[in-house]
């Protein structure tokens, strides 16, 4: 521990500092967010309907791609965004608990977080969430003494309210690079195409999506939940967690079976009152608290089930994968994308939901082994040793003395 009147920067967390649930839970989120987005990657999610039918696989699509946008859609990168929060009040307690800033240590490691997420969204792809983190990630700072009866209600305001109210607050934006057109480009292109198309991507469909609002809204949330010790003393907090399980459910379920209908099914045009009026802002409410209400459910059931030793042996085998989820993120992106797209192998969506599943399975089992591999002798993952180095200005120690399984 330096002294508080040095100019030192705070020195990073070492591993005795780390909470497994976390690292879990984190992991857990990461294996969602994998899933989710082989949609794009895989430019499934850029096919229509005909071209959908006309897969040999589409019996099989069908019916799997309904689970997969039910269950997982929207719900792990709330997790993961979650933990982004949780994982700030953590830091603040520990920074408090040492008589050290925080502030100037958060603010140089999410300025390199920006520039990582940046090259990621523009260099490979363009669904990157990295850099709105970095943004948004100050306003924790502003908001880091706010007591409870503060945070709250601006969480609810960010949260829920405001993104009934984005088509009114935020103008409608043009489709500048359609489905069509971007599957043609990331399909048949080159690499200068995908750069292209990346570029185009990369700064309408965030603000037209209203994401902005969503990472704000969770950050707020997952602080609240990192700040009220929901994931560093979980035993303590069984009846709470219960609660968030069982009403995030209750919220959760309802909204994510109307997003599906909506989005698969055309539920707004077979039910013409659903297209406008009060009954079309109801429904988008609720298709707003679908992913989170459930990925609140995931989080607290999560939680609870780390509780039972037996489960915790189970999900701690995701433990090391989240210890390196940054490294594992960017992995996942540098791996599928020569994969899929035109300009590397070519595969694109032509296996359907089967290659989409298949590529989930091999490639996180493989990232499951190589995360575990790699913590039994270095500190941190490649890229949060270089991320580290980078936000305190010099190189960390990297090797272990004492292998992970045995620390």
């Amino acid at each position: 521990m330096r002294d508080k009147r040095s100019s030192e920067p705070v020195e990073p967390f070492v591993q005795g500092d780390r909470l497994q649930l976390l690292d879990a839970l984190r992991g857990f989120a990461l294996a969602g967010v994998l899933l989710m987005n082989l949609g794009p990657f895989t430019l499934f999610d850029f096919l229509d309907g005909a071209q959908k039918a006309a897969l040999p696989t589409a019996s099989f699509d069908r019916p799997a791609e309904v689970v997969v946008r039910f269950l997982v859609h929207g719900k792990a990168m709330t997790v993961f965004t979650l933990l982004f929060g949780a994982g700030f009040a953590l830091q603040l307690a520990r920074a408090d608990r040492r008589g050290e800033p925080l502030a100037p240590s958060f603010l140089r490691r999410i300025a390199v977080l920006f520039l990582f997420g940046s090259a990621h969204a523009y260099l490979l792809w363009w669904g990157d969430i990295l850099r709105f983190y970095a943004l948004l990630g100050p306003v924790l700072l502003l908001l880091r003494r706010a007591p409870t009866r503060v945070l709250l209600p601006v969480w609810f305001g960010i949260a829920v309210v405001l993104p009934g109210l984005r088509s009114i607050l935020l103008p409608k934006l043009p489709d500048v690079a359609t489905a069509s057109a971007t599957l043609a480009a990331f399909q048949g292109g080159s690499f200068s195409e995908m750069l292209r198309f990346n570029a185009a991507r990369c700064g309408w469909t965030a603000i037209a999506s209203g994401l902005p609002f969503l990472i704000l809204g969770r950050f707020l949330l997952g602080f609240w939940a990192g700040r009220a010790g929901l994931f560093h003393d979980p035993a303590r907090h069984r009846p709470l967690l219960r609660g968030i399980f069982v009403l995030g459910l209750a919220a959760g379920v309802p909204g994510s079976a109307a997003s599906v209908a909506m989005e698969l099914f055309g539920l707004a045009r077979q039910v013409p009152a659903l297209a406008t009026g009060p009954a079309a802002a109801g429904l988008r409410l609720a298709v707003w608290l679908g992913p989170l209400g459930m990925g609140a459910a995931y989080a607290a059931g999560f939680a609870l089930l780390f509780l039972r030793p037996a489960w915790r042996a189970r999900l701690s085998v995701l433990a090391p994968v989240g210890r390196m989820s940054l490294t594992n993120y960017l992995l996942q992106t540098a791996i599928c994308v020569p994969v899929f797209y035109g300009w590397g192998l070519g595969i694109g969506p032509r296996y359907g939901m089967a290659g989409w599943l298949a590529a989930w399975a091999l490639l996180f089992g493989a990232q499951i082994a190589w995360s575990r591999w790699w913590l039994a002798r270095f500190r941190f993952g490649p890229v949060e040793w270089l991320w580290r180095s980078l936000a305190f200005g010099r190189f960390q120690p990297l090797a272990l003395r004492v292998p992970y399984e045995r620390a």
